[in-house]
Order: C-alpha cells, then structure tokens, then sequence
C-alpha cells in the first residue's frame, strides 16, 4: 500500500491527473483519476489506495464510476458529501450490497462470502443517493468536461470517459496479457466485442486504465495493446473449442481452466470459468461449432 500521493499523482495536463496505485494499480489496486475545473474536483473509481490514504489530493465534488464492480467503488462512502454516478445499467450495484451480487451472479456460500470481502477489504458502503446516467453523458467541472462513453460486455453499464485536454479512460478495457473479463451474469461477450470495436475510434494523447497498463502514451501504443488483448477471446475460443473434441460439460470447462492459471485460488474463480466458458460454448453453437451431444455434454462438431 502506498503511503502517501506524492509522485504517485501523475499529471498529464492542467487539470487530469492519474492517482496511481500500489504496484501501478494491481488488483486489488487501481489508478483513480482526478479531473479538476474551475467549479468542481471529480475523482473517477476511487481505489482502495485512495481511501487508504484518506481521500484526493484536493477536495471532491462529485464520484464518477465506470462501473459496480468491487475494486473500483471502494471511495464510495468516504466523500460521503458527494455525488455520486454511474451508468444507470449499473446503478443497483452501488446502491446496496445485494444489488452488486446480484450484477456477479453469486448464490449461496460464495455469495456471503464474498459480501464479507467486500465490506472488510474494498470498504463498500450503501450509496442510495447515486444517480444514473447515460451514453453520451457531459459532466461540466467548469472549462473541463468528461464525456460517458458506454462500452458495455465487462458489465452491462461499464463505460469509458472522454476528458477534455485529450485522456481517454478505459477503466477495464486494461490491456493487460490476462485479456477481457466477461465472467459475470451482467457480461457478455458479444457486448464486449462491440466495446472494443468501439473503442479503437477513440483519440486521444493518453489512454489511462484501471490496473497495470495504467498510463498509455500515443494512439500506436494503444492499438497494439488493444489488438492484443482483443486477440485473447479468439485464444479462448479456439482452446475450448480443442477441449471439445470429446463431449465435455460446463462444469468440466470450468476446472480444466481457460481463464485463470490452476494454481490460482480465489472465491469466484470457479464462477467467472463457468460463466465464461457458457458465453463461449454458446458463440459455438451459433456458429455451429460444436453441438449439444446429450444434456449439458457439449462437443466439436466434425469438420
């Protein structure tokens, strides 16, 4: 955990500045950025970090989030004096707890359990007061604007921000080599194809996300990141698809691990597997890939 800004607040013009977390903003970190004008200070997804160290550099006026995912809220209930947004398709995931497991899809142990986690370690806190907003949506600080830029697929009301002064905010189009995350019951992998489509039309002079890549200089750089990280769903794909060739069910995908590492242990790794390995064998069938050999046993369909 950092200990204080310092050069941890990176400036990239007069009046964005990137708040840089532990380890370049590694889950469970995150960079955070702050966006001053002339009338107001908004700070978009305030990390653990930040409530670690007891706020922003600068009083807030109001709290932007990308989207109701646990890392990215955790600021929520310090600047208790201030507004709060996100997109309206994400909104009951920062209003109460059960709203946001409801946007994972968690049932039973690992919903409780999670729950604690989310408490005790990203501090969430109730914010009924947040208001929604939509694509398009123009927040004027006063001589700056940040513009919504819905990109949908990570959660339903996942979006990107267009800051005056030339910084694009990806927030979990990150870039990183793990690629996408569409693992919850709010995600969907066509969605998130279209957000990265999307996206790529984006110019800027920086491209700032969430966790690792952080700060992104040029359009060159970004496109070869996002080529990349785009490229690890066809990898998916066509690694699931291989597993087919013997009849296989979800449950199966799942442990035989496309996502995650297997030395990996966390409390959704299993959930976020099943669910992407279902979006997966779905685009399978569609395409008529692969078929539904007997009840929930799925295989490759011979060439």
């Amino acid at each position: 955990m950092i200990q204080s800004w310092g050069d941890q607040e990176r400036r990239l013009s007069e009046h964005v500045s990137v708040l840089v977390g532990a380890n370049s903003g590694k889950y469970p970190s995150g960079n955070s950025l702050l966006v001053r004008g002339k009338s107001e200070a908004v700070v978009i997804d305030p990390s653990v970090d930040l409530v670690a160290l007891g706020g922003a550099p600068v009083a807030i006026d109001a709290v932007i989030n990308s989207h109701a995912h646990e890392d990215h809220i955790p600021g929520n209930g310090l600047f208790l004096d201030a507004r709060v947004h996100i997109h309206t398709a994400d909104l009951v995931g920062v209003q109460t707890i059960d709203g946001l497991m409801d946007i994972y899809g968690l049932q039973g142990d690992p919903r409780t359990d999670f729950m604690k986690v989310v408490v005790d370690e990203f501090n969430f806190a109730p914010r009924p007061d947040a208001k929604g907003f939509s694509d398009g949506a123009i927040f004027d600080l006063g001589g700056t604007t940040i513009e919504a830029v819905h990109l949908p697929g990570h959660t339903r009301g996942h979006s990107g921000f267009r800051i005056s002064g030339g910084v694009f905010f990806l927030s979990d189009i990150d870039l990183t080599g793990f690629g996408p995350y569409y693992g919850d019951v709010w995600s969907d992998l066509d969605d998130f194809e279209a957000s990265l489509l999307r996206v790529r039309d984006e110019e800027a002079d920086y491209y700032v996300t969430f966790h690792h890549k952080g700060i992104i200089e040029g359009r060159k750089k970004f496109l070869k990141l996002l080529d990349t990280f785009t490229g690890v769903i066809a990898q998916r794909h066509d690694a699931m698809l291989g597993y087919l060739s013997e009849p296989h069910n979800i449950e199966e995908m799942a442990a035989h691990r496309f996502i995650y590492r297997p030395h990996v242990k966390s409390l959704f790794a299993d959930h976020v597997e099943q669910r992407s390995a279902f979006l997966h064998v779905q685009r399978m069938q569609s395409r008529g890939e692969a078929t539904e050999v007997e009840p929930g046993r799925f295989q490759r369909c011979s060439s």
